[in-house]
């Protein structure tokens, strides 16, 4: 075993999980090491959840491996549910029980003691809120204790299943901020999510997934540079632009053009190089500009130069066309 194998806390070995014609996970292969926080970035559908159920031992795959701290979960379940802490995207208590009653009920399971429920009402900032009912909690409230539920155990392992869908965005980031806390105690985290502004803020690492397949993996930086779409140049005008016109422009990586409306977006390796040599085709074909926007890339761009689709489950054509 290398040193590397070693400090996997998991490993995932060519798993594959399908539903009848569905192939929900076709074939991945995972490692994460321990203190990492990984993210599955892909739009509903993508096999996130099914991956991350086969990892939990929810699910079990068709065929592959899992291991979690060297162990198979076969005959292991009691001491590998004790080193994890699971999220979903909702949660749902019993309406009458009030917050610190929830976080009591749940320390007792793990034989701990209801001094850790005080412990988890800080880290979670709902101290106000430990004798409301539940069935009183805002959506970003209930989050935050069903978060506080999953560290209960004092998890070696975090994961968090599309833990801010539907919340408002300062909800979100509440979430957000309670969980880049969890760094400091070398907590390992698979967070699975379509919000590509979540999997920057707390990930190392991103795996972009799509129809079962891991189609990229890196830091935002590294994906970017891999796959040499930096910038994004983005324009609306009064009439449609040429199929040609931008191209044997130096920089230019790829161009989506007049769809839905005139205009379009351009991938480039430079803003500061290609602009100017864009602005000036338009004015010498006398095409008005009427909106634009530069910009560096971001996942969601990346994931829609990689498979004509946004993370939101919209088309190409959807994104490029400058209503935006």
């Amino acid at each position: 075993m290398t040193a590397n194998e070693r400090e996997a806390v998991i490993e995932v070995r060519d798993v594959r999980r399908y539903f009848k014609n569905v192939k929900a996970v076709d074939g991945v292969d995972l490692r994460i090491r321990q203190g990492e926080y990984v993210a599955l970035l892909g739009p509903n559908g993508a096999g996130k959840t099914t991956l991350v159920e086969i990892i939990e031992g929810i699910q079990q795959p068709d065929s592959g491996e899992i291991k979690i701290m060297n162990k198979s979960w076969n005959g292991n379940e009691s001491d590998l549910r004790k080193k994890m802490g699971i999220s979903l995207q909702e949660t749902y208590f019993v309406d009458k029980l009030r917050v610190i009653e929830i976080l009591n009920i749940f320390a007792a399971f793990y034989n701990q003691r209801e001094s850790v429920s005080e412990e988890i009402l800080t880290i979670i900032g709902m101290q106000d809120k430990r004798k409301s009912y539940f069935m009183n909690l805002s959506g970003g409230q209930k989050q935050r204790l069903a978060l506080g539920v999953a560290l209960i155990n004092k998890p070696e392992i975090l994961i968090l299943d599309e833990p801010t869908t539907g919340l408002d965005p300062q909800a979100r980031r509440e979430i957000w901020n309670i969980v880049r806390q969890l760094k400091k105690t070398n907590t390992t985290l698979i967070l699975t999510t379509h919000y590509m502004e979540e999997a920057e803020y707390l990930c190392n690492r991103v795996i972009i997934m799509d129809k079962g397949k891991f189609i990229a993996e890196g830091t935002l930086d590294e994906l970017l540079t891999r796959y040499a779409h930096r910038e994004l140049i983005l324009f609306s005008t009064e009439m449609p632009v040429k199929d040609d016109l931008f191209d044997n422009i130096p920089g230019v990586i790829k161009t989506y053009l007049n769809l839905q409306g005139n205009g379009g977006c351009i991938f480039v390796k430079s803003i500061t190089v290609t602009l100017p040599v864009v602005l000036k085709k338009l004015e010498e074909n006398g095409i008005k500009l009427e909106k634009l926007e530069c910009r560096r890339m971001n996942l969601n761009d990346l994931f829609l130069a990689l498979t004509g689709r946004s993370l939101d489950d919209s088309t190409i054509e959807d994104t490029c066309n400058f209503a935006i």
